[in-house]
């Protein structure tokens, strides 16, 4: 199985309501919620917490949700605003840290 942080499965399984215990299918959903910080990352430029309540956690559960739903076509363009503004947010970051480091 895929090696997520510490609680992550479970609670990515107790947002899309999955209650029972199946080891195949948590397999399945450690792979989707692996490829979605993968994906979210990638956006961000860089590895986010997905441990803390936040908007990159908020973010990798409705990917989720998408993909089990079978519409990840959708997630982009539903979510547009929020992935932009997240990868605005990393950016300014990066940006304010340079900025410090260059004095």
């Amino acid at each position: 199985m895929t090696n997520l942080p510490e609680g992550l499965l479970k609670s990515v399984k107790n947002y899309l309501n999955i209650t029972w215990d199946d080891e195949a299918g948590d397999e399945k959903l450690s792979g989707i919620i692996a490829r979605g910080m993968k994906y979210i990352d990638r956006i961000a430029g860089k590895e986010l917490d997905y441990t803390v309540e936040d908007k990159p956690r908020e973010l990798l559960f409705e990917y989720c949700r998408y993909v089990r739903s079978n519409a990840l076509e959708q997630f982009q363009t539903n979510f547009q605003h929020e992935l932009l503004s997240l990868q605005m947010s990393e950016e300014v970051k990066r940006y304010e840290k340079a900025k410090n480091t260059d004095i």
